[in-house]
């Protein structure tokens, strides 16, 4: 059974990149950031790009876009900081973080039920 990006060729993912292994130190990513298309693809974009731009018509999170491209989120990281200094896409944090211990055990009870 292959999984998503760690089984594709090393050379892709080096040139998707642009030879970069990772992203920028002020790279405001994380797995929960939603990511907002800001414009529609535009013709001669880099199929990747192009696609995150179609997914994220709404908002959606980084790792969402990570395993639909099916690409290593490290690597989707590194393509959204390309989109967000071109100003194609904005990022922000979700705004309230779950911090009720009865909703986080409800969670834990339904992600064991699975």
């Amino acid at each position: 059974m292959s999984r998503p990006g760690r089984d594709d060729s090393p050379d892709r993912l080096y040139t998707l990149t642009g030879g970069r292994a990772r992203s920028a130190p002020d790279n405001p990513f994380d797995l929960v950031t939603l990511v907002v298309a800001e414009c529609d693809p535009v013709t001669g974009m880099q199929s990747e790009h192009a696609a995150i731009l179609r997914l994220t018509e709404h908002p959606t999170a980084v790792v969402e876009l990570a395993a639909e491209l099916r690409l290593p989120v490290s690597i989707t990281k590194i393509l959204l900081s390309d989109l967000l200094a071109a100003g194609r896409v904005s990022a922000r944090h979700p705004r309230r973080a779950v911090s009720d211990p009865d909703v986080l055990e409800q969670v834990l009870v339904g992600l064991r039920n699975l």
